[in-house]
């Protein structure tokens, strides 16, 4: 009965009785496919359940949600489609980006709203929706969002998150410090009546202000993760966060020197982490915890890989044409300066550095964890030496986690249906089936045999549309780093 009635709705769209989404002139330059009904035929679906590929299918999408997918052979294609021959082509679930800032890093400790070209290349990437994961212009980030889905500017659909819940004494001169847990809770409040779906807590952040900002949310149904310092992931989890970000490299809570409340110096921690075995002992029994407590983690690891290696990761082309000239020099500038300390110390014998082996614990930790069924989350972090930027970074993301041990379906799981699972969008988005809206991303090549194909994005569809990503691309050639 449900094919009948889908099919029939397809039957009255093509004849003109229902409307396509509207989207303003700026929007529809980058519009590649739309058309009420669309099938593509003959293409592989990967749909992020971490099932294997299905071979030449067919995907039926009508007013903007996917309503089949089924063999080309005994595929029902609906007369007036738009059909799209997809031979040698796959297509994937939009990928769901957990932290995906809109910021860039611009120098001296200062970050750069790129209101306009990170919209376009998370678009253009793939990524179908984001979470924000820490703002520094909360206002922009939502009113971006406004104009996201009013089709005034191309971008991801957006979770915002509000802004950092910091505590005294941080690096940060663009975050307010909190005064207290009656601050914490406040801001929390006030957030959210403006529209903000999430909250991260940051390095200085006390443990009373944690709690209250934790109850304020859960209150009101939101979530709250962290890149904490002050506060070891083993404490937070038993204070009711969510999520914690990045990892290993930031969880303090293994220093010899850490003391409660108080955030130590952190530039021990890559030696410690080499030194912790995921398989037993205190990170086991973390890990473990974790998990206990349905505790997330999110995995960031196209910027510690860039900040880690001498030479690596290789700086892609296309991110070097991206960069604004001055935003080029200064990543140019600071590779050249690790690849130099690092060439010291080989040629005068001293500390070889432990980041890469840190970096490795990293992917063993993520890995581990993600078996002992934690739900790991993907992102990229658009920000550290300034090499990692929107889309590109997210596609690198899920390359990394095949690196980790992961297989490249697995890679496309944790990168599509985990995150929409956390965000409580799963019923929508997320894995490709009847029903769910059609955030789609067309890939040439198969990524579910060779992961680096997931570059290869032609088309990204988002409820239904069809954008270009070489134009969205092209659009910010020499633009990021200055808006």
């Amino acid at each position: 009965m449900r094919k009948v009635f889908l099919g029939f709705v397809c039957a009255l769209i093509t004849t003109g009785v229902l409307l396509a989404q509207t989207l303003s002139p700026q929007v529809r330059a980058f519009v590649k496919v739309d058309a009420p009904v669309i099938a593509l035929t003959h293409v592989r679906v990967i749909d992020g359940t971490g099932a294997a590929a299905r071979e030449d299918q067919t995907l039926i999408i009508c007013k903007g949600k996917i309503e089949s997918v089924s063999d080309a052979a005994a595929a029902n294609v609906p007369q007036g489609a738009n059909v799209i021959d997809l031979h040698g082509y796959s297509v994937i679930p939009g990928l769901v980006g957990m932290h995906d800032h809109m910021f860039y890093p611009v120098g001296n400790g200062i970050f750069g709203e790129m209101g306009f070209t990170f919209p376009r290349l998370y678009l253009a990437g793939g990524v179908t929706t984001i979470r924000t994961t820490g703002s520094l212009e909360p206002y922009t980030d939502l009113e971006l969002k406004k104009k996201i889905e009013e089709g005034e500017t191309p971008g991801p659909k957006m979770h915002v998150t509000g802004p950092y819940l910091e505590g005294k004494g941080s690096w940060a001169i663009q975050m307010h410090e909190l005064t207290g847990p009656e601050d914490a809770a406040q801001t929390v409040n006030f957030w959210l009546d403006q529209g903000v779906d999430n909250f991260k807590a940051y390095m200085f952040i006390t443990p009373a202000e944690l709690s209250a900002a934790v109850a304020a949310a859960h209150k009101r149904g939101a979530k709250v993760t962290g890149h904490l310092c002050s506060i070891g992931f083993r404490e937070a989890a038993s204070i009711g966060i969510d999520d914690l970000e990045h990892g290993l490299f930031v969880d303090t809570e293994f220093l010899p020197a850490k003391k409660a409340g108080e955030c130590p110096n952190p530039s021990e921690n890559p030696d410690l982490m080499t030194k912790l075995d995921v398989k037993a002992g205190p990170l086991h029994d973390m890990i473990l915890d974790l998990v206990q407590h349905h505790v997330a983690v999110t995995s960031t690891l196209p910027v510690f890989e860039m900040g880690s290696f001498s030479g690596r990761p290789t700086l892609q082309q296309r991110v070097l044409e991206a960069l604004s000239p001055d935003a080029r020099s200064a990543l140019l500038e600071r590779r050249v300066g690790s690849s130099d300390a690092n060439a010291l110390r080989k040629e005068y014998g001293s500390e070889i550095s432990p980041w890469p082996a840190a970096f490795e614990k990293e992917m063993k930790f993520e890995y581990t964890f993600a078996k002992a069924g934690g739900l790991l989350l993907a992102g990229l972090d658009p920000t550290g030496m300034g090499g990692v930027i929107a889309g590109f970074g997210d596609q690198r993301e899920m390359e990394l986690l095949v690196e980790a041990g992961f297989t490249p379906l697995e890679a496309v799981h944790i990168a599509t249906y985990n995150g929409a699972q956390y965000l409580g969008d799963l019923d929508r988005i997320g894995t490709i089936a009847p029903g769910k809206q059609a955030d789609l991303v067309v890939i040439r090549g198969d990524p579910s045999k060779k992961i680096e194909d997931i570059e290869n994005v032609e088309t990204v569809f988002k409820d239904g549309v069809g954008y270009d990503s070489a134009k969205l691309i092209e659009s910010v050639r020499g633009m990021v780093g200055s808006r």
